[in-house]
């Protein structure tokens, strides 16, 4: 592939000054080199490939964006509120604005056991011994396009949870980034997070993640990297509440142990655009994976999400449940995907994805798919679309509500599936008052 010239914001000369101003170990500054070379000889994706003909990103513009800096930091008193963690009893906490390190506490008593959280940034200079095996894995693939190479080659503001053998933390632990316009650049903020949560053999944990931001233009380019060791048993909540005039895109990925266990919930509800793929690979036997999306959309926002449950070994276990409502002009894409490796014999894999319209512009694609190379499996999909049923609406206010409340009694009805699944009330209750406050009342 010939080179071609990099956007004016992500430089050949901005990058040496980020590489050369962080104490970083020598592995690490490797991998951001190669990583650099791969962005430098990518093009931004195009709807001529499968994977983005769906979605159109010819109105984002990479040059208006640059790497993160210690000028983007904004006064604490600008992020917004937290959702996830409001009422929550926590373990530790974290914060990163505009791609920055903010501010993070651990229990005391958490700490003494080995555990790790906070910036990744920092703890990488710490404990890079520890880690470096898996930042060699490259769980996200940084070839995947250009955003993947992007954030490989300039992440910051990073997350790392990192749970011992055998520990166990009650309480959850919450990190939250957010995106402010208000800042001394003049330049749009940028986020390049990464989460990294490892949970080694026998391990458990809660992790509540969210984003949040004001409607100023912004972009967001960041990965999650999920390892679930043996046995481990690991509870993620990623909330994305991104602001109106935020770019999102993200690789996000989990790999699973013999007998491990994963129940990862998102929350899609903000972003101007939004491009995720969402991978989960169970690569031990008797590995059991549960994921819960909640979606909603207004205005002219587009999300797209593709999912991949890639089951690798034997005896596998996987469950996906989307849900989506949609008004005004949007649209939400969803492109699923089962994958059973020839050796992944006993595998039981299943996913859906619900969508419900509520106005005449909103528009959703749903498309689920099976690869599957073994001949003892139990695979099974679907996907529906919807409106509201004006039978309900009309029953509903026969019974003294108005149109609004009715529609909004529908749509958290509609949603109590997924909310069932969610084994922790503020997350419910979260998304709930969320999803709620965005429904408009339509003739």
């Amino acid at each position: 592939m010939s080179a071609v010239a990099v956007s004016p914001g992500f430089t050949a000369e901005s990058f040496d000054a980020f590489i050369a101003a962080r104490n970083e170990p020598v592995w690490l500054k490797a991998m951001r080199r190669a990583a650099w070379n791969q962005f430098r000889e990518m093009q931004l994706p195009s709807r001529r490939e499968e994977e983005w003909m769906r979605t159109d990103i010819r109105m984002f513009k990479l040059e208006k964006f640059a790497p993160p800096s210690e000028a983007a930091a904004v006064a604490p008193n600008l992020v917004p509120s937290p959702l996830l963690s409001a009422g929550v009893d926590l373990g530790g906490a974290m914060s990163v604005v505009n791609g920055r390190f903010q501010e993070g506490r651990l229990a005391e008593d958490l700490a003494r056991q080995g555990v790790l959280f906070g910036s990744l940034d920092t703890l990488v200079t710490q404990h890079g011994d520890k880690l470096e095996p898996y930042f060699e894995q490259k769980l996200v693939n940084s070839s995947a396009d250009k955003f993947a190479a992007l954030h490989a080659a300039l992440w910051t503001g990073g997350t790392l949870l990192y749970v011992p053998r055998g520990v166990e933390i009650a309480q959850p632990l919450h990190n939250i980034a957010a995106l402010v316009g208000a800042n001394a650049t003049g330049v749009a903020p940028v986020d390049l997070s990464k989460i990294m949560v490892i949970l080694e053999d026998g391990a458990s944990a809660t992790l509540l993640s969210e984003t949040a931001g004001d409607n100023a233009a912004a972009l967001h380019c960041g990965s999650i990297e999920l390892f679930v060791g043996s046995g481990a048993r690991l509870r993620y909540v990623n909330l994305q509440h991104w602001g109106s005039g935020t770019w999102h895109f993200a690789h996000q990925k989990a790999a699973l142990g013999r007998d491990a266990s994963l129940q990862w919930t998102i929350g899609a509800l903000g972003s101007r655009l939004a491009k995720v793929n969402q991978h989960v690979a169970l690569r031990g036997e008797y590995a059991n994976a549960q994921v819960n999306g909640v979606m909603f959309t207004e205005g002219r926002q587009h999300l797209s999400y593709h999912t991949l449950q890639h089951h690798e070994q034997p005896h596998g276990t996987s469950d996906l449940l989307y849900k989506g409502a949609l008004q005004d002009d949007s649209r939400l894409v969803w492109r699923g995907m089962i994958r059973v490796d020839k050796d992944a014999q006993k595998t039981n894999g299943y996913q859906r994805d619900d969508n419900l319209m509520l106005s005449d512009g909103a528009r959703a694609d749903s498309i689920p798919g099976l690869e599957i190379e073994a001949d003892d499996v139990r695979c099974t999909h679907g996907a529906t679309a919807g409106r509201v049923d004006e039978e309900q609406i009309f029953y509903a206010r026969s019974r003294g509500l108005t149109r609004k409340e009715a529609i909004r009694m529908i749509v958290a009805g509609f949603f109590q599936q997924v909310f069932d699944r969610i084994e922790l009330e503020s997350v419910r209750e979260a998304l709930g008052l969320a999803i709620g406050r965005r429904i408009r009342e339509y003739s």
